[in-house]
């Protein structure tokens, strides 16, 4: 059996995906720690995995009220850091635990790095939207819908450059190791990726038509289960036979006081039930009164809401989005950062959903829109169509069943390469 070392940042969007694969491949009789920031510890634990704190950064307490191009630069700052402290703590916290091969969050941009340095074998995991570069494709934290004009693909090259140029910081950070450690130097942001394997969670039915994706790469459907999630309280008995508008802002940037008001006050009169989940960003006490008295909580039993939802109104994250549509819950969206913008621009590409730029969100568009995706039928039959694909993409399971193959072959490489080096020495001696 292997011992795997998951890399991941410590966000709930990225240990809600990574440790139900965690959680598989333990059931599967390997052996699996979770290397991340320290406020992920109680999450890995709960789910049964070991645990090693690294790249500890403090908390960020603007992150949840920034959005747009101010929190991605307000990002890269933090991010340089956390990759920096990364950088110095993996490796020793590898060598401690004896791990043998590596699970990089796609986030993690240093884990292959590391992985080399240590001669480690590893494979690239995407929790969030596919990072991968195309110039066919807009970037992920762009809201641009796919063209193939060359001017769309001008376009997408540009914006690729200028992420590029303002994650320098952090580029550079990496380089600098991958010079300190006498690895080759990357000629391309692709390069950061595993050779190997690269898995996501998404699914192809849900994203734009790539043409340059490597032949390792797989898309496996979404990794969703309860594993490492809390239990949560919630009045079950406060729910009504009405249809049921379920919102989520998700939980790093949900501090917004004035967008849940005015989710509030464009769904009223829509003969729905409200249940507000505030992800732990705020207190219910910190939102009296909203209009129409939806139910409102602090956190939410996200996976059994969705079950008995008619439409889910969200911030576009994609676990949020994908475990919608694994229910078949068309879906409004307003995406307030990163790859969210991304997301949101799938589902309406896809006819699942519309979205709302959050610099257009009014309360009389956002009731237009909600009421045009709960009356046109359409969105519906798009979200069954999407629940199906995702029903058949194999999940966890395919992916934990990708991570061994690619692991015996990884290995049978190596055997196959000793010999030949034994035999290399040998003659070197003889000579």
């Amino acid at each position: 059996m292997t011992h795997f070392g998951i890399l991941c940042l410590g966000g709930t969007g990225h240990l809600n995906t990574l440790l139900p694969l965690g959680d598989e491949l333990k059931r599967r009789g390997h052996q699996v720690t979770v290397l991340s920031e320290t406020h992920g510890e109680a999450k890995v634990k709960e789910a049964g995995l070991n645990f090693e704190a690294i790249a500890y950064t403090g908390v960020d307490p603007k992150r949840a009220e920034l959005t747009g191009l101010r929190a991605l630069y307000r990002g890269i700052s933090f991010f340089k850091v956390r990759v920096a402290n990364s950088l110095r703590e993996t490796p020793v916290a590898i060598r401690k635990t004896g791990i043998e091969v590596l699970l990089v969050d796609m986030s993690a941009f240093e884990g292959g790095t590391i992985a080399e340095h240590l001669r480690l074998p590893f494979i690239t995991i995407c929790s969030a939207l596919v990072l991968y570069e195309d110039n066919d494709v807009p970037p992920a934290l762009t809201d641009w819908t796919f063209n193939s004009a060359w001017w769309a693909r001008l376009r997408n090259q540009i914006a690729y450059w200028l992420l590029l140029l303002i994650a320098r910081p952090v580029v550079s950070v990496i380089a600098r190791h991958r010079k300190l450690w006498n690895l080759p130097a990357y000629s391309s942001y692709n390069d950061c990726f595993s050779k190997l394997a690269i898995i996501s969670q998404h699914v192809p039915e849900l994203e734009y038509p790539y043409r340059k994706l490597p032949p390792y790469f797989h898309f496996t459907g979404p990794f969703h289960s309860s594993t490492g999630r809390p239990n949560t309280d919630f009045p079950f008995e406060k729910l009504s036979n009405l249809p049921l508008i379920y919102v989520s802002l998700g939980t790093s940037r949900n501090r917004i006081k004035h967008l849940f008001q005015v989710i509030a006050e464009a769904c009223v009169d829509l003969e729905a039930q409200v249940v507000i989940s505030l992800g732990g960003g705020l207190e219910p006490e910190a939102l009296p009164k909203l209009t129409g008295n939806p139910i409102l909580v602090k956190y939410a039993p996200q996976l059994e809401l969705l079950k008995r939802a008619t439409l889910c109104i969200t911030h576009a994250g994609l676990n949020t989005t994908l475990e919608a549509l694994s229910n078949a819950v068309p879906l409004v969206a307003i995406p307030l950062a990163d790859d969210q913008l991304g997301v949101a621009a799938r589902l309406t590409w896809t006819g699942v959903g519309e979205f709302l730029p959050l610099s257009s969100v009014t309360i009389a568009r956002l009731r237009q829109v909600i009421r045009r995706v709960l009356l046109n039928g359409a969105y519906k039959q798009n979200a069954i169509r999407l629940q199906k694909a995702i029903r058949y993409s194999g999940g966890v399971q395919y992916a934990a069943d990708v991570i061994e193959s690619k692991v015996a072959e990884s290995h049978c490489i190596e055997q196959q390469a000793q010999p030949t080096a034994s035999l290399l020495e040998s003659n070197s001696i003889i000579n």
